[in-house]
Protein backbone atom coordinates (compact mmCIF):
# COMPACT_ATOMS: atom_id res chain seq x y z
CA UNK A 1 0.00 0.00 0.00
CA UNK A 2 1.80 3.53 -0.78
CA UNK A 3 2.02 5.69 1.79
CA UNK A 4 -0.21 8.35 0.85
CA UNK A 5 -3.23 5.86 0.74
CA UNK A 6 -2.37 4.34 4.17
CA UNK A 7 -2.55 8.14 5.17
CA UNK A 8 -5.30 8.35 3.62
CA UNK A 9 -7.26 5.71 4.93
CA UNK A 10 -5.85 6.44 8.88
CA UNK A 11 -7.74 9.57 8.65
CA UNK A 12 -11.03 8.18 7.09
CA UNK A 13 -10.65 6.24 10.75
CA UNK A 14 -10.04 9.06 12.48
CA UNK A 15 -12.83 11.20 11.23
CA UNK A 16 -15.23 8.63 11.60
CA UNK A 17 -14.49 8.29 15.36
CA UNK A 18 -14.49 11.72 15.75
CA UNK A 19 -17.74 12.10 13.68
CA UNK A 20 -19.94 9.18 16.16
CA UNK A 21 -18.15 11.22 19.62
CA UNK A 22 -20.02 14.11 18.12
CA UNK A 23 -23.02 12.76 17.39
CA UNK A 24 -23.00 11.52 20.92
CA UNK A 25 -23.38 8.06 19.71
CA UNK A 26 -20.31 7.23 21.96
CA UNK A 27 -20.20 8.56 25.11
CA UNK A 28 -17.30 9.30 27.41
CA UNK A 29 -16.43 6.31 29.05
CA UNK A 30 -18.06 4.06 26.37
CA UNK A 31 -15.70 1.43 24.94
CA UNK A 32 -14.95 1.72 21.23
CA UNK A 33 -14.73 -1.60 18.86
CA UNK A 34 -11.68 -3.54 18.90
CA UNK A 35 -9.05 -3.32 16.53
CA UNK A 36 -9.98 -6.18 14.73
CA UNK A 37 -13.60 -6.14 14.23
CA UNK A 38 -13.28 -2.11 13.55
CA UNK A 39 -11.34 -3.15 10.94
CA UNK A 40 -13.17 -5.98 9.43
CA UNK A 41 -16.39 -2.94 9.77
CA UNK A 42 -13.90 -1.17 7.88
CA UNK A 43 -12.66 -2.85 5.46
CA UNK A 44 -9.05 -1.71 6.54
CA UNK A 45 -6.31 -3.34 8.04
CA UNK A 46 -5.90 -3.71 11.93
CA UNK A 47 -2.59 -1.47 11.65
CA UNK A 48 -4.75 1.10 10.05
CA UNK A 49 -7.27 1.38 12.74
CA UNK A 50 -4.09 0.94 15.50
CA UNK A 51 -2.35 3.92 13.69
CA UNK A 52 -5.60 5.72 13.65
CA UNK A 53 -6.62 4.92 17.55
CA UNK A 54 -3.45 5.71 18.90
CA UNK A 55 -3.17 9.31 16.97
CA UNK A 56 -6.49 9.93 18.64
CA UNK A 57 -5.15 8.89 21.82
CA UNK A 58 -2.45 11.40 21.82
CA UNK A 59 -4.79 14.10 21.08
CA UNK A 60 -6.61 13.26 24.21
CA UNK A 61 -10.13 12.18 21.93
CA UNK A 62 -9.90 8.32 23.73
CA UNK A 63 -7.99 6.82 25.84
CA UNK A 64 -6.06 3.04 26.23
CA UNK A 65 -6.69 0.99 29.20
CA UNK A 66 -3.89 -1.86 29.27
CA UNK A 67 -5.72 -5.40 28.30
CA UNK A 68 -9.00 -3.62 27.73
CA UNK A 69 -9.23 -1.39 24.92
CA UNK A 70 -9.84 2.42 24.12
CA UNK A 71 -12.48 4.46 25.69
CA UNK A 72 -13.66 7.68 24.73
CA UNK A 73 -12.42 10.25 26.73
CA UNK A 74 -14.12 11.90 29.81
CA UNK A 75 -13.08 15.20 28.51
CA UNK A 76 -13.92 14.18 24.91
CA UNK A 77 -17.26 16.38 24.67
CA UNK A 78 -18.03 19.85 24.55
CA UNK A 79 -21.22 20.76 26.23
CA UNK A 80 -23.79 20.40 24.08
CA UNK A 81 -25.50 23.72 22.93
CA UNK A 82 -29.18 23.17 21.53
CA UNK A 83 -29.28 26.04 19.14
CA UNK A 84 -26.02 24.43 17.01
CA UNK A 85 -27.62 20.85 17.18
CA UNK A 86 -29.58 21.64 14.32
CA UNK A 87 -29.79 24.01 11.30
CA UNK A 88 -29.32 27.56 12.99
CA UNK A 89 -32.53 29.54 12.19
CA UNK A 90 -33.57 33.01 13.15
CA UNK A 91 -33.74 33.57 17.62
CA UNK A 92 -37.02 34.34 17.12
CA UNK A 93 -38.75 31.32 15.78
CA UNK A 94 -36.74 29.24 18.73
CA UNK A 95 -38.73 27.56 21.23
CA UNK A 96 -35.77 29.06 23.73
CA UNK A 97 -36.76 32.45 22.49
CA UNK A 98 -40.26 32.22 23.69
CA UNK A 99 -39.59 30.33 27.12
CA UNK A 100 -37.05 33.36 27.99
CA UNK A 101 -39.30 36.09 27.14
CA UNK A 102 -42.05 34.63 28.76
CA UNK A 103 -40.01 33.10 32.33
CA UNK A 104 -37.46 35.99 32.60
CA UNK A 105 -40.15 39.17 31.76
CA UNK A 106 -41.54 40.85 34.56
CA UNK A 107 -44.77 40.04 35.75
CA UNK A 108 -46.28 43.49 34.79
CA UNK A 109 -45.33 42.29 31.38
CA UNK A 110 -48.92 41.36 29.24
CA UNK A 111 -47.81 37.48 27.91
CA UNK A 112 -50.01 36.26 25.87
CA UNK A 113 -47.54 33.87 24.10
CA UNK A 114 -47.15 32.17 27.60
CA UNK A 115 -48.23 28.80 28.85
CA UNK A 116 -49.09 29.20 32.54
CA UNK A 117 -52.57 31.35 33.68
CA UNK A 118 -52.43 34.54 36.11
CA UNK A 119 -51.54 33.87 39.45
CA UNK A 120 -54.99 35.40 40.20
CA UNK A 121 -57.06 32.67 38.59
CA UNK A 122 -55.41 30.08 40.70
CA UNK A 123 -56.36 28.11 43.78
CA UNK A 124 -54.08 30.44 46.40
CA UNK A 125 -56.37 29.83 48.91
CA UNK A 126 -56.30 26.82 49.25
CA UNK A 127 -52.54 26.39 48.71
CA UNK A 128 -51.71 28.53 51.72
CA UNK A 129 -53.51 26.55 54.21
CA UNK A 130 -52.10 23.85 53.04
CA UNK A 131 -49.01 25.12 53.42
CA UNK A 132 -50.20 26.27 57.04
CA UNK A 133 -50.71 22.62 57.47
CA UNK A 134 -47.41 21.49 56.59
CA UNK A 135 -45.90 23.52 59.10
CA UNK A 136 -47.51 21.02 61.50
CA UNK A 137 -46.33 17.59 59.49
CA UNK A 138 -43.23 15.54 60.84
CA UNK A 139 -40.15 16.63 60.58
CA UNK A 140 -39.00 13.93 58.03
CA UNK A 141 -41.30 15.42 55.59
CA UNK A 142 -39.12 18.61 55.75
CA UNK A 143 -35.67 16.99 55.61
CA UNK A 144 -36.03 13.02 53.95
CA UNK A 145 -35.61 12.34 50.02
CA UNK A 146 -38.90 11.35 48.52
CA UNK A 147 -39.52 7.93 47.90
CA UNK A 148 -38.78 6.27 44.93
CA UNK A 149 -42.24 5.69 43.28
CA UNK A 150 -43.57 9.00 45.07
CA UNK A 151 -46.04 9.51 47.83
CA UNK A 152 -48.74 6.27 47.48
CA UNK A 153 -51.33 9.13 48.64
CA UNK A 154 -50.85 11.17 46.24
CA UNK A 155 -50.51 7.94 43.38
CA UNK A 156 -53.60 6.66 44.73
CA UNK A 157 -55.88 9.57 44.22
CA UNK A 158 -54.37 10.27 41.09
CA UNK A 159 -55.34 6.17 40.56
CA UNK A 160 -59.46 6.84 41.41
CA UNK A 161 -58.87 9.94 38.93
CA UNK A 162 -58.06 7.79 35.90
CA UNK A 163 -61.14 5.35 36.43
CA UNK A 164 -63.06 8.60 35.61
CA UNK A 165 -61.74 8.39 32.03
CA UNK A 166 -62.09 4.43 31.82
CA UNK A 167 -58.25 4.42 32.49
CA UNK A 168 -57.59 0.81 34.52
CA UNK A 169 -53.90 1.18 36.55
CA UNK A 170 -52.78 -0.66 39.22
CA UNK A 171 -50.32 0.83 41.69
CA UNK A 172 -47.12 -0.54 40.59
CA UNK A 173 -48.40 1.31 36.83
CA UNK A 174 -47.79 4.80 38.29
CA UNK A 175 -44.76 6.98 39.37
CA UNK A 176 -44.18 10.44 40.61
CA UNK A 177 -41.50 12.66 39.02
CA UNK A 178 -40.22 16.00 39.85
CA UNK A 179 -41.78 18.07 36.67
CA UNK A 180 -43.90 17.07 33.85
CA UNK A 181 -41.05 17.90 31.25
CA UNK A 182 -38.65 15.36 34.06
CA UNK A 183 -41.38 12.72 32.74
CA UNK A 184 -40.69 12.78 29.47
CA UNK A 185 -37.33 13.45 29.57
CA UNK A 186 -36.95 10.51 31.73
CA UNK A 187 -39.14 8.22 28.78
CA UNK A 188 -36.77 9.17 26.56
CA UNK A 189 -33.93 8.49 28.15
CA UNK A 190 -35.43 4.74 28.75
CA UNK A 191 -36.68 4.31 25.18
CA UNK A 192 -34.49 6.26 23.00
CA UNK A 193 -31.17 6.29 20.99
CA UNK A 194 -29.24 9.15 19.71
CA UNK A 195 -30.64 8.76 15.63
CA UNK A 196 -33.63 7.54 16.49
CA UNK A 197 -36.59 8.51 14.71
CA UNK A 198 -39.33 10.31 17.04
CA UNK A 199 -43.24 11.36 15.50
CA UNK A 200 -44.07 14.30 16.85
CA UNK A 201 -47.66 16.57 15.15
CA UNK A 202 -46.86 19.83 13.44
CA UNK A 203 -47.70 21.74 15.10
CA UNK A 204 -46.98 20.87 18.83
CA UNK A 205 -45.95 21.93 22.04
CA UNK A 206 -42.43 23.62 21.38
CA UNK A 207 -41.00 22.25 24.35
CA UNK A 208 -40.88 18.89 22.63
CA UNK A 209 -38.32 20.12 20.27
CA UNK A 210 -36.13 21.44 22.51
CA UNK A 211 -36.32 18.27 25.01
CA UNK A 212 -35.65 16.11 21.83
CA UNK A 213 -32.45 17.54 20.38
CA UNK A 214 -30.85 17.11 23.62
CA UNK A 215 -31.28 13.10 23.35
CA UNK A 216 -29.96 13.70 19.74
CA UNK A 217 -33.09 12.09 17.83
CA UNK A 218 -33.85 12.61 14.41
CA UNK A 219 -37.37 14.35 14.43
CA UNK A 220 -40.34 13.87 11.65
CA UNK A 221 -43.98 15.48 11.85
CA UNK A 222 -46.73 14.55 10.89
CA UNK A 223 -49.93 17.49 10.06
CA UNK A 224 -52.38 17.91 12.66
CA UNK A 225 -56.06 18.45 11.81
CA UNK A 226 -58.69 19.18 13.77
CA UNK A 227 -59.93 15.66 15.00
CA UNK A 228 -56.20 14.50 15.30
CA UNK A 229 -53.15 14.12 13.12
CA UNK A 230 -53.51 13.38 9.48
CA UNK A 231 -54.25 9.80 9.29
CA UNK A 232 -52.73 9.32 5.56
CA UNK A 233 -49.77 11.05 6.65
CA UNK A 234 -49.66 9.79 10.04
CA UNK A 235 -49.74 5.80 8.20
CA UNK A 236 -47.34 6.72 5.30
CA UNK A 237 -44.66 8.43 8.15
CA UNK A 238 -45.14 5.13 10.05
CA UNK A 239 -44.03 3.47 6.70
CA UNK A 240 -41.63 5.52 5.41
CA UNK A 241 -39.64 5.83 8.75
CA UNK A 242 -40.63 3.56 11.20
CA UNK A 243 -40.57 5.82 14.23
CA UNK A 244 -39.85 4.62 17.51
CA UNK A 245 -41.89 6.98 19.54
CA UNK A 246 -44.92 9.17 18.60
CA UNK A 247 -45.28 12.38 21.65
CA UNK A 248 -48.87 13.86 21.33
CA UNK A 249 -51.64 15.19 23.39
CA UNK A 250 -54.91 13.70 22.74
CA UNK A 251 -56.99 16.15 24.65
CA UNK A 252 -57.35 20.27 24.21
CA UNK A 253 -53.69 20.04 22.00
CA UNK A 254 -51.02 21.95 22.29
CA UNK A 255 -50.77 24.61 20.88
CA UNK A 256 -54.29 24.13 18.32
CA UNK A 257 -56.71 23.20 20.74
CA UNK A 258 -58.12 20.20 18.99
CA UNK A 259 -59.71 16.87 20.53
CA UNK A 260 -58.71 13.51 19.26
CA UNK A 261 -61.63 11.89 17.26
CA UNK A 262 -62.25 8.55 18.28
CA UNK A 263 -62.09 7.08 15.12
CA UNK A 264 -58.42 9.09 14.59
CA UNK A 265 -57.47 7.12 18.30
CA UNK A 266 -58.62 3.92 16.91
CA UNK A 267 -56.76 4.09 13.75
CA UNK A 268 -54.05 5.63 15.61
CA UNK A 269 -53.38 2.58 17.78
CA UNK A 270 -53.69 0.18 15.39
CA UNK A 271 -51.20 1.98 12.98
CA UNK A 272 -48.34 1.94 16.35
CA UNK A 273 -49.97 -1.89 16.88
CA UNK A 274 -48.67 -2.86 13.42
CA UNK A 275 -45.20 -0.59 13.19
CA UNK A 276 -44.41 -1.77 16.85
CA UNK A 277 -44.28 1.87 17.89
CA UNK A 278 -44.93 3.66 21.35
CA UNK A 279 -46.83 6.89 22.32
CA UNK A 280 -46.66 9.33 24.95
CA UNK A 281 -50.08 10.67 25.83
CA UNK A 282 -48.94 14.30 27.32
CA UNK A 283 -52.58 14.56 29.27
CA UNK A 284 -51.31 17.90 30.54
CA UNK A 285 -54.96 19.78 30.01
CA UNK A 286 -57.36 16.75 30.84
CA UNK A 287 -58.95 18.56 34.18
CA UNK A 288 -59.81 21.62 31.55
CA UNK A 289 -62.36 19.59 29.42
CA UNK A 290 -65.93 20.12 29.70
CA UNK A 291 -66.24 16.12 29.74
CA UNK A 292 -63.63 13.65 29.17
CA UNK A 293 -63.13 13.10 25.52
CA UNK A 294 -61.52 9.99 24.36
CA UNK A 295 -57.97 8.66 25.62
CA UNK A 296 -55.41 6.85 23.67
CA UNK A 297 -54.49 5.42 27.45
CA UNK A 298 -57.84 4.01 27.90
CA UNK A 299 -58.02 2.58 24.43
CA UNK A 300 -54.62 0.88 24.70
CA UNK A 301 -55.08 -0.29 28.41
CA UNK A 302 -51.43 1.11 29.54
CA UNK A 303 -49.78 -1.46 26.80
CA UNK A 304 -48.03 0.75 24.06
CA UNK A 305 -49.32 3.83 25.59
CA UNK A 306 -47.73 5.91 28.07
CA UNK A 307 -49.39 8.61 29.98
CA UNK A 308 -47.82 11.46 31.40
CA UNK A 309 -48.65 14.72 33.10
CA UNK A 310 -48.63 17.32 35.76
CA UNK A 311 -50.28 20.17 38.05
CA UNK A 312 -48.71 23.22 36.97
CA UNK A 313 -51.28 24.45 34.43
CA UNK A 314 -54.15 23.88 37.11
CA UNK A 315 -52.41 24.13 40.78
CA UNK A 316 -49.38 25.65 40.64
CA UNK A 317 -46.19 26.47 38.06
CA UNK A 318 -43.81 26.60 41.24
CA UNK A 319 -44.82 23.46 43.43
CA UNK A 320 -43.70 21.08 40.64
CA UNK A 321 -44.84 17.11 40.60
CA UNK A 322 -45.70 14.98 37.37
CA UNK A 323 -46.29 11.77 37.00
CA UNK A 324 -46.03 8.54 34.75
CA UNK A 325 -48.37 5.64 33.81
CA UNK A 326 -47.00 2.85 32.02
CA UNK A 327 -46.49 -0.78 32.07
CA UNK A 328 -45.11 -2.50 35.53
CA UNK A 329 -42.37 -3.50 33.83
CA UNK A 330 -41.20 -0.05 31.82
CA UNK A 331 -42.45 1.71 35.62
CA UNK A 332 -39.46 0.01 37.29
CA UNK A 333 -36.92 0.65 35.35
CA UNK A 334 -37.83 4.35 34.65
CA UNK A 335 -38.05 4.19 38.78
CA UNK A 336 -34.64 3.38 38.56
CA UNK A 337 -33.64 5.49 35.96
CA UNK A 338 -35.15 8.52 38.13
CA UNK A 339 -32.57 7.39 41.12
CA UNK A 340 -29.82 7.42 39.01
CA UNK A 341 -30.42 10.63 37.80
CA UNK A 342 -32.72 12.38 40.69
CA UNK A 343 -31.92 10.33 43.87
CA UNK A 344 -35.61 9.57 44.40
CA UNK A 345 -38.88 11.20 43.53
CA UNK A 346 -40.23 14.54 43.92
CA UNK A 347 -39.84 16.77 46.69
CA UNK A 348 -42.26 15.41 49.32
CA UNK A 349 -43.29 19.42 50.51
CA UNK A 350 -44.36 19.75 47.02
CA UNK A 351 -46.17 16.16 46.63
CA UNK A 352 -47.48 16.59 50.18
CA UNK A 353 -48.95 20.41 49.25
CA UNK A 354 -50.49 18.66 45.60
CA UNK A 355 -52.23 16.16 47.93
CA UNK A 356 -53.93 18.55 50.44
CA UNK A 357 -55.56 20.18 48.07
CA UNK A 358 -56.94 17.41 45.80
CA UNK A 359 -57.96 15.42 48.75
CA UNK A 360 -60.20 18.62 49.67
CA UNK A 361 -63.41 19.74 47.51
CA UNK A 362 -61.66 23.10 46.71
CA UNK A 363 -60.21 21.92 43.91
CA UNK A 364 -63.29 20.63 41.98
CA UNK A 365 -64.70 23.83 42.48
CA UNK A 366 -61.36 25.67 41.33
CA UNK A 367 -61.62 23.74 38.29
CA UNK A 368 -65.37 24.27 37.88
CA UNK A 369 -64.67 27.92 38.06
CA UNK A 370 -61.66 28.00 35.92
CA UNK A 371 -63.63 26.23 33.01
CA UNK A 372 -66.59 28.57 33.46
CA UNK A 373 -64.20 31.27 33.23
CA UNK A 374 -62.00 30.43 30.03
CA UNK A 375 -65.53 29.84 28.32
CA UNK A 376 -65.85 33.59 28.54
CA UNK A 377 -62.22 34.03 28.04
CA UNK A 378 -62.03 32.13 24.84
CA UNK A 379 -65.51 33.56 23.76
CA UNK A 380 -64.29 37.48 24.39
CA UNK A 381 -60.86 36.78 23.12
CA UNK A 382 -61.70 35.32 19.63
CA UNK A 383 -64.30 38.00 19.32
CA UNK A 384 -61.59 40.78 20.00
CA UNK A 385 -59.30 39.08 17.58
CA UNK A 386 -61.61 38.92 15.05
CA UNK A 387 -62.20 42.35 15.17
CA UNK A 388 -58.51 42.73 13.79
CA UNK A 389 -58.94 39.98 11.20
CA UNK A 390 -57.50 37.03 13.23
CA UNK A 391 -59.48 34.45 12.89
CA UNK A 392 -58.97 31.23 15.38
CA UNK A 393 -58.26 28.16 13.55
CA UNK A 394 -61.11 26.41 15.42
CA UNK A 395 -63.09 26.90 19.14
CA UNK A 396 -61.59 24.30 21.68
CA UNK A 397 -63.81 22.41 24.00
CA UNK A 398 -62.08 23.90 26.95
CA UNK A 399 -58.30 24.89 27.83
CA UNK A 400 -57.29 28.43 27.13
CA UNK A 401 -55.77 28.27 23.94
CA UNK A 402 -56.26 29.69 20.51
CA UNK A 403 -54.63 29.36 17.34
CA UNK A 404 -55.45 31.43 14.71
CA UNK A 405 -54.71 32.73 11.25
CA UNK A 406 -52.95 36.15 11.11
CA UNK A 407 -54.84 38.42 8.04
CA UNK A 408 -53.12 38.68 4.93
CA UNK A 409 -49.32 37.25 4.70
CA UNK A 410 -48.55 38.98 7.74
CA UNK A 411 -45.11 36.82 9.37
CA UNK A 412 -46.57 36.24 13.11
CA UNK A 413 -42.13 36.01 13.89
CA UNK A 414 -42.03 39.81 12.67
CA UNK A 415 -45.21 40.65 14.70
CA UNK A 416 -43.71 39.10 17.59
CA UNK A 417 -40.63 40.98 17.68
CA UNK A 418 -42.23 44.59 16.84
CA UNK A 419 -44.71 43.00 19.98
CA UNK A 420 -41.56 42.80 22.27
CA UNK A 421 -40.66 46.31 21.46
CA UNK A 422 -43.80 47.46 23.33
CA UNK A 423 -43.59 45.13 25.84
CA UNK A 424 -46.15 42.34 24.63
CA UNK A 425 -44.63 38.58 25.05
CA UNK A 426 -46.29 36.22 21.77
CA UNK A 427 -45.88 33.11 20.75
CA UNK A 428 -45.01 32.88 16.50
CA UNK A 429 -46.14 30.15 14.90
CA UNK A 430 -42.90 28.50 13.60
CA UNK A 431 -42.07 27.94 17.68
CA UNK A 432 -44.68 24.96 17.18
CA UNK A 433 -43.91 23.74 13.82
CA UNK A 434 -41.24 21.38 12.88
CA UNK A 435 -41.73 22.23 8.60
CA UNK A 436 -41.77 25.71 9.76
CA UNK A 437 -45.20 26.33 7.34
CA UNK A 438 -47.01 27.97 10.42
CA UNK A 439 -45.22 31.88 10.00
CA UNK A 440 -48.93 32.88 9.29
CA UNK A 441 -50.40 31.61 12.87
CA UNK A 442 -49.91 32.31 16.36
CA UNK A 443 -51.13 31.00 19.68
CA UNK A 444 -52.60 33.14 22.07
CA UNK A 445 -53.47 32.68 25.72
CA UNK A 446 -56.61 34.13 26.44
CA UNK A 447 -56.57 34.59 30.12
CA UNK A 448 -53.43 36.90 29.12
CA UNK A 449 -54.86 38.15 26.06
CA UNK A 450 -57.83 39.77 27.79
CA UNK A 451 -55.34 42.43 28.95
CA UNK A 452 -56.58 46.02 27.46
CA UNK A 453 -52.84 46.73 26.41
CA UNK A 454 -52.42 43.71 24.39
CA UNK A 455 -55.58 44.87 21.80
CA UNK A 456 -54.25 48.06 21.58
CA UNK A 457 -50.43 47.07 20.63
CA UNK A 458 -52.25 44.15 18.31
CA UNK A 459 -54.18 47.39 16.55
CA UNK A 460 -51.21 49.55 16.77
CA UNK A 461 -48.82 46.46 14.43
CA UNK A 462 -51.55 45.16 12.24
CA UNK A 463 -52.29 49.10 11.59
CA UNK A 464 -48.97 49.62 10.24
CA UNK A 465 -49.04 46.96 8.74
CA UNK A 466 -51.90 47.71 6.06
Amino acid sequence: MARSDAGTRTAIIMAAIRDRIARRLAAPGDRLPSIRSFAATMGVSATTVVEAYDRLAAEGLIRAQRGSGFYVSTTALAPLRLAETDTPRARAVDPFWVSRQSLDSEDAVPKPGCGWLPSDWMPNEALRQAIRSLARTDDGLLSYYGSTRGSLALRRLLLARFLDEDIQAAPDQLMLTSTGTQALDLICRFLLRPGDTVLIDDPCYFNFHALLKTHQVRLVGVPYTPTGPDMAAFESVLEDERPRLYITNSALHNPTGATLSSQAAHRVLNAAARYDMTIVEDDIFADFEPEPSMRLAALDGLNRVIRIGSFSKTLSASIRCGYIAARADWIDGLVDLQVATNFGGPSPVSVELITHVLMGGRYRKHMEDLRRKLVRARREVAERLQRLGIEPWLMPRGGFYLWCRLPGALDSTQLAQAALAKGVVLAPGNVFSLSQNAQHFMRFNVAHTLDPYVEQVLAELLGSAD
